[in-house]
């Protein structure tokens, strides 16, 4: 005969045991789709590898300039910051953050800024780029930050 005890015991056993269960389904699922998204621990692209480096700012698409001193944008594989200085050197802004690459299309997202541009924290930017040797083009879908880089020597 089960005591009062064992009896108490036994459906709560089952329940914890079935929570458990079901949490690491769920756990293990959600883990396998993650596995499809590029994320920060992703492995760089061809594309992002050619990124790697420093860039200075040249224009836009219509018109090109010499490189603006002081205009620079920084990426690594997963990362990507922009600093812009005046002719003295102050700093004006700097912000950066993370970016995701799928084929051509680029999306930004700023994780950290100083006070001039710290209403763009969490904000991300979309973009259709192209790399040509030195030359780095962004398009801003939905967003007026369309710009031609070039490699800063």
């Amino acid at each position: 005969m089960n005591s009062p005890v064992t009896r108490t015991i036994a459906p709560r056993t089952t329940f914890v045991a079935m929570l458990a269960l079901t949490t690491s389904v769920v756990l293990i699922a959600g883990l396998r789709a993650d596995d499809k998204k590029p994320g920060p621990d992703s492995k760089p692209t061809q594309l992002s590898q050619a990124m790697i480096g420093t860039w200075s700012l040249a224009g836009t698409p219509d018109r090109e300039d010499p490189p603006a001193a002081g205009y620079l944008k920084f990426f690594t594989g997963k990362h990507w910051s922009i600093t812009q200085a005046d002719e003295a050197g102050k700093v004006l802004y700097h912000h950066g953050g993370t970016y995701t690459l799928d084929g051509d299309e680029y999306v930004e997202t700023v994780k950290y800024a100083n006070e001039n541009t710290a209403q763009l924290i969490g904000k991300s930017f979309k973009f259709k780029i192209k790399l040509e040797g030195d030359k780095y083009t962004q398009i801003g879908v939905g967003n007026p930050y369309s710009q031609v880089w070039k490699r800063a020597k």
